[in-house]
């Protein structure tokens, strides 16, 4: 690999595992082609190669990826007075801000991982690790005093998993879903389920809640990269990157 920059190599990283995530949305696991990659990105066979020498690489990829963001938003959550108030900001930026190809990737990754081993034993532990992150941020709410479910914690975990689920294949099936039109009732569902216990000034605590989370998680979503819609744009920043490659192995 020539030397470049560390941060020259990982956004032409960025770059190639924007366009995969494009590609396997738009054109499913199968019917992509490294080729397909190479033509969204803006690169050369050879250069998709040093970075990734299969589907599967490049499905890792995106699942590290995912999985290093939904940290940092995990991380967020816990910090907040009002845990409910910052999941309805998660809830905002996946199923509303994100596009909706992103959601279609995951439901995609998913189906493709009941018939591809390969693809299973990449994208399910990353699944194990969004659950048990959940269920661990539960347990400690619970150990402090700030919810008192009727539920116990993983019976809670798995309803919240499976109403995560529910809004993620909305999100990537359905066009015309709304996620800001149906997450206040599933505020309110959920708020019925984890029995917040509040204290003191609730205003207050709601306040510092989203000015907490808006912090840090926008902080993670300025380091995540979003996948862009118009081909021309790709190749403009392609090229503008192939230029910054250039000049440092010249230099």
């Amino acid at each position: 690999m020539p030397k470049l920059k560390p941060e020259t190599q990982q956004a032409r990283r960025d770059e190639i595992l924007d366009a995969a995530e494009l590609c396997f949305a738009r054109n499913g696991f199968h019917r992509t082609t490294m080729q397909d990659i190479c033509k969204e990105a803006n690169v050369s066979p050879g250069a998709l190669y040093v970075y990734f020498e299969s589907k599967e690489v490049l499905i890792a990829g995106l699942c590290e990826r995912d999985r290093a963001e939904f940290a940092e938003k995990l991380e967020a959550l816990a910090a907040v007075p009002d845990f409910l108030a910052a999941l309805n900001g998660i809830a905002e930026n996946y199923f509303h801000e994100q596009p909706a190809h992103k959601r279609l990737m995951a439901v995609e990754m998913a189906v493709e991982a009941t018939r591809n081993p390969r693809i299973e034993a990449i994208c399910r532990p990353v699944d194990r690790f969004v659950f048990d992150g959940f269920l661990t941020l539960f347990t400690r709410l619970k150990a402090e005093g700030r919810i008192a479910p009727a539920l116990d914690i993983r019976a809670l975990a798995e309803v919240f998993k499976v109403m995560g689920d529910g809004l993620f294949w909305r999100r990537a099936v359905d066009p015309d879903f709304d996620a800001r039109a149906v997450l206040p009732g599933l505020m309110t569902v959920l708020h019925g389920l984890f029995n917040p216990v509040t204290f003191g000034d609730g205003d207050a605590n709601l306040t510092s809640a989203k000015s907490t989370y808006a912090k840090v998680a926008g902080d993670a979503s300025s380091r995540s990269r979003t996948p862009r819609k118009r081909p021309q744009s790709a190749r403009r920043s392609g090229e503008s990157l192939k230029q910054k490659e250039k000049q440092e192995v010249g230099s």
